[in-house]
């Protein structure tokens, strides 16, 4: 048995670790707000401390206390372990069951250095979104998958393993649950305090579902909104050359649009305030050039529209500053965005104008109030910046991030003049929802777990083979979106969008999802590629509610309910899901959504087949048939093509009312 196998088997260990230095080097999370009563402190160090034996608590107390008063959270930095954090080759993992190795190749791909945002307080992006709260959790999880057998199921709390249970072979091997709160504890202190507490966390979509696969798994999606963008704006059917996109945040998902920026042909410029995220995408190649000046800025990118140049430019500074400037200057800006994560406000997901980096950080922990007042008048300028160009024909539109609703928060001048809605639609109003979503496309990912390029190239292959088949047969409501994937998947290895696991992500419809599956369960059983994890971000048909993104283009009144998204789930897990979690929070932010994902083993048996024929159709057309009963037109034609399909399927279907008789 290798030192690695020794190691995961171990669990939490019953010496202590030496204690580790701090890492300076390592992009860290902000001091969290600090707001446990005297009492609540003394609650959290017990909860930390039951993790083990109590010999060791009289050393553990002062260092956890010191931990908690330093950075308002518990991580047990000490339990952090001493080999490489990395997605391994599938065979390198200990254990009895072959799911359950696959799940340990998918946490430690979050938790890669290269890949999560806050790797050593188990952070993988937005800010939040937790894999574990502390070490003593991972290092516990990873013991039990490693222990399990394909008769047992792993039932986790919030990050916390509560343990191992009898079920069987068809049931989930891990089930996952994040922040599910009762509904009145769901404001976001509640978070801050139930989470210093120990006992919840903020799983954001794909970190606490162990499915993040970088800022690929945004990058096809934040293509297909720039390019579908570029359509709305077009004069005359013209692509995007020379056209502008202004954004903000290069973190763990927005560090996807200067890379879809590129892919879509057009000039991206991206702001940042965080030094360390800015050398992250340049050195992974994610941004091709990096800005501190404005004025020099304002020249590059005059230069770029003249000579109508693909580029993507990284500015260091804050993205208020640039939609200032850019005014001041009359930079035409053809499309805008914002992607920092405004659903986290308060605690580093936002920084205010006219203060530094550094400045904003040690503000935002001894003087919280005053951040959130420059906070707010930083939005407000964004917001009366972005309306200034709008009135020159600038296309504004929200990213899902919570910029709309924090700015309104904030007393901005971003409500329409009904007083309800916003003046600029989201995306997925205005694009995703009825071009993609509607339809049944979405998001479709998968991880070749062998960790071989060479595998995530066959799949690449044989994915492009089954659409271009697809699309001899497709109808012509969906051939743009098919054109789109094929573009997409055909140009993926030239892009260089893996950072970390060998990972691909597609838009692709139930039809799409299925024949591709099968067609890589084929592969593996002919011995051409090895296993592989399929599942899907949240951020798609059926898994998320979510009023202000995924769900904002569902205008029945039910878009504040949560039903598809638990429906999603139970029904992913008796139909043979490996693994399915259920979160609150995540994009926009604590108490605003609930979202479900899974993940899918497929190891090229015919019981692996069986699997995602059943879960992969239900998967998506669950959410078809929610949206079709919202009345959404493209939704009912998607949902009338499946039950063609399958004979099995029968969805109940609206009956549209005259308007007329309503006056």
């Amino acid at each position: 048995m290798n030192e690695f196998h020794q190691q995961i088997l171990k669990g939490i260990p019953n010496q202590l670790p030496n204690l580790k230095t701090y890492d300076s080097e390592i992009n860290h999370a902000p001091k969290r707000k600090a707001i446990l009563s005297e009492d609540e402190k003394k609650l959290a160090l017990k909860n930390a401390l039951r993790y083990f034996d109590s010999k060791f608590h009289a050393t553990l107390l002062p260092e956890f206390k010191e931990e908690l008063e330093t950075y308002g959270r518990i991580y047990m930095y000490r339990f952090k372990p001493e080999y490489k954090m990395y997605a391994r080759p599938i065979e390198a993992y200990p254990g009895k069951s072959l799911q359950a190795k696959a799940i340990m190749h998918m946490i430690q791909n979050n938790l890669d250095n290269a890949v999560a945002q806050h790797p050593h307080e188990l952070i993988t992006y937005g800010g939040n979104g937790a894999v574990f709260q502390n070490w003593a959790q991972y290092l516990l999880t990873m013991q039990y998958l490693a222990e399990m057998t394909d008769e047992q199921t792993l039932t986790m709390y919030s990050g916390h393993p509560m343990g191992l249970f009898p079920s069987h072979k068809n049931a989930p091997r891990v089930v996952v649950t994040n922040g599910m709160m009762v509904p009145n504890y769901s404001k976001p202190d509640d978070w801050e305090k139930f989470n210093a507490l120990g006992v919840t966390q903020y799983g954001q979509m794909t970190a606490g579902s162990f499915m993040y696969i970088g800022p690929q798994g945004i990058v096809h999606g934040t293509t297909i909104t720039v390019l579908n963008a570029g359509r709305k704006i077009a004069k005359q059917g013209e692509g995007l050359a020379g056209k502008l996109f202004v954004t903000s945040g290069l973190g763990g998902m927005s560090g996807a649009q200067p890379k879809a920026g590129n892919i879509a042909g057009c000039i991206t410029v991206c702001a940042e305030v965080n030094l360390k995220a800015v050398q992250t995408r340049h050195s992974q190649g994610w941004v091709d050039e990096v800005i501190d000046d404005l004025d020099v800025l304002v020249q590059r990118v005059r230069k770029a529209k003249a000579n109508k140049e693909v580029i993507s430019i990284a500015y260091h500074g804050n993205v208020v500053a640039v939609w200032e400037k850019f005014d001041e200057q009359n930079v035409y800006i053809d499309l805008g965005s914002d992607q920092t994560s405004l659903h986290n406000p308060w605690a580093g997901g936002y920084y205010p104008v006219g203060l530094s980096f550094e400045e904003a950080v040690e503000l935002m922990v001894k003087d919280p109030a005053t951040f959130k007042e420059k906070v707010q008048e930083s939005l407000r300028r964004q917001a009366d910046a972005i309306n200034k160009h709008t009135a020159k024909g600038t296309y504004f539109f929200d990213y899902g991030n919570a910029f709309l609703l924090e700015a309104s928060r904030a007393g901005a001048d971003v409500m329409a003049t009904n007083g309800i809605d916003f003046k600029y639609k989201s995306y997925v109003q205005d694009i995703m929802g009825p071009m993609c979503f509607d339809y049944g496309f979405g998001p479709f990912r998968w991880v070749c777990v062998s960790g071989k390029s060479e595998d995530l190239e066959k799949t690449d292959a044989i994915a492009c083979a089954v659409l271009e088949e697809m699309m001899q047969h497709s109808p012509v409501e969906i051939q743009q979106q098919m054109a789109d994937n094929v573009k997409w998947i055909k140009g993926a290895q030239e892009n260089k969008l893996v950072v970390g696991s060998q990972a691909r992500i597609l838009y692709a419809d139930a039809e799409g999802r299925i024949k591709i599956a099968k067609a890589f369960n084929h592969a593996i059983a002919a011995g051409e590629i090895g296993p592989v994890v399929l599942g899907r971000d949240h951020h798609d048909v059926s898994g998320t509610d979510s009023p202000f993104r995924e769900t904002s283009n569902i205008y029945d009144g039910s878009k504040f309910t949560a039903d598809m998204a638990i429906q999603n789930v139970i029904g992913d897990s008796f139909r043979g899901a490996t693994w399915v979690s259920i979160h609150n929070g995540g994009g926009v932010g604590w108490g605003e959504v609930v979202n479900g994902g899974f993940g899918m083993v497929i190891d090229g048996s015919e019981e692996a087949e069986q699997r995602l024929q059943a879960m992969l159709f239900w998967d998506v057309n669950n959410g078809i048939a929610r949206r079709s009963w919202a009345r959404n037109k493209e939704a009912i034609f998607a949902i009338k093509r499946a039950m063609e399909v399958e004979p099995n399927l029968k969805v109940t279907l609206p009956n549209i009312v005259d308007e007329s008789l309503l006056d």
